[in-house]
């Protein structure tokens, strides 16, 4: 595979995706596959990080666009057509042969948690977990984040109204907290944390957290 960023576009049953590779710099270890969420795209600012932090590592980034956005629709379809597209990807994904880990902010992480057993992930990065509409802390998607299956990291902005680091339940995943983040990880000045020092927080916990996958 050329080191040099390409597009793929694949057609699913909920229409044509498109994939953003950002190969490994060094020998490709394993693939990590992330979704935008419901209200934005690829150009979110932790997506873009990881995908310029983590090819150092031997980690190609597989930047995923859902039919809907591709399409250029600007609201995101229920759940199920989101899972019917993921899964119409994932040949693609795992085309390098490679071991795939599957990832995706808010609605993209839920994809990832309920499709990957199904599917054969590795294992799920969960950035931005929606554990619940804001304000609304008894509509819960534990279930989701508990069931994955698989090695399981989520990490969460510490002021996410879509819930905060402590109100997760216990479980078998991990997480780490970005520090006064909110559900795009962005940082208020008077926390004193700059964006690149959200991001540096992120990366290195997701870095640390693929090392340790082997």
């Amino acid at each position: 595979m050329s080191r040099q960023p390409r597009t793929q576009n694949v057609a699913t049953e909920a229409g044509e995706a498109r994939i953003t590779w950002v190969p490994a710099a060094t020998a490709p270890r394993l693939v990590l596959a992330v979704s935008h969420g419901a209200g934005g795209g690829i150009e979110a600012r932790d997506l873009k990080a990881l995908a310029a932090a983590l090819p150092a590592h031997g980690v190609t980034v597989a930047l995923v666009e859902q039919p809907w956005r591709v399409a250029g629709k600007k609201v995101a379809p229920a759940p199920k057509t989101l899972d019917t597209g993921w899964r119409g990807l994932w040949p693609a994904l795992a085309a390098p042969g490679l071991p795939v880990v599957a990832g995706g902010r808010s609605a993209g992480a839920r994809v990832a948690c309920r499709t990957a057993t199904g599917l054969g992930a590795a294992a799920v990065l969960a950035l931005s977990f929606p554990l619940h509409p804001p304000g609304k802390p008894e509509k819960s998607r534990a279930e989701e984040l508990l069931g994955t299956g698989v090695p399981t990291l989520v990490v969460q902005g510490g002021n996410d109204p879509f819930g905060r680091p402590a109100e997760f339940p216990h479980g078998a995943y991990e997480l780490a907290e970005v520090p006064y983040g909110d559900h795009g990880f962005a940082v208020p000045k008077k926390s004193g944390l700059t964006e690149a020092q959200a991001m540096e927080v992120l990366t290195g916990a997701v870095t640390g957290w693929l090392t340790s996958l082997g």
